[in-house]
């Protein structure tokens, strides 16, 4: 199986999204470079960023999103994004009416049956966990085994935290990777067992 990944980019102080729950600069950092990132040609980071995140987005098999998420990007129009396989996400709800049943997206209850469901999905590919709520439950249930941070030069002072609601210590290995781009702090942290 794939490792399980929780990701995103994140303020100084960290949080994913201000109080409005927007990102604000949280995501300039994609736009500021001059290589392109992906097809799209929006997408330009520098060489040092695209030489980190090209390869780990390559990896990666599914995404595990909570319907606040799914919610906010309408769903991804059913297209999970950045050419990933499926998205599993997290919910009490039911699908959306009307919601594709082709479309590669998964609804389950609770968190531990979401790692399995994509861990299943991805095979030997990344799961990554979206931060945020959803990311610090599978945190908290033991599920995570890399955290991998954005860290963008914005301190938000409050808002939409990193880890989401967890209210334990949980330790992580000292950072294995901490790579500058423009605009942006990488590092990565494997979470002790």
């Amino acid at each position: 199986m794939g490792k399980v990944v929780m990701y995103s980019s994140v303020s100084a102080d960290g949080f994913i999204a201000d109080e409005n729950d927007q990102p604000g600069p949280l995501f300039d950092w994609l736009t500021s470079g001059d290589v392109p990132l992906d097809e799209s040609g929006t997408l330009k980071v520098s060489q040092t960023s695209y030489d980190y995140t090209r390869p780990y987005w390559d990896r990666i098999g599914v995404t595990i999103a909570g319907r606040h998420v799914f919610d906010m990007t309408a769903g991804w129009d059913g297209k999970p994004p950045s050419g990933i396989d499926h998205v599993v996400v997290v919910t009490h709800r039911p699908k959306p009416e009307g919601w594709d049943p082709k479309a590669p997206f998964h609804f389950v209850d609770g968190v531990k049956a979401a790692v399995a469901t994509a861990q299943e999905l991805a095979g030997d590919r990344i799961v990554e966990v979206a931060a945020g709520d959803v990311g610090g439950q599978v945190l908290a249930a033991g599920l995570v085994d890399e955290v991998r941070m954005d860290v963008v030069p914005v301190v938000f002072g409050s808002g939409k935290r990193y880890f989401g609601s967890v209210h334990a210590q949980h330790l992580l290995e000292d950072p294995d990777v901490v790579i500058q781009g423009n605009r942006v702090l990488h590092l990565r942290y494997r979470v002790r067992r």
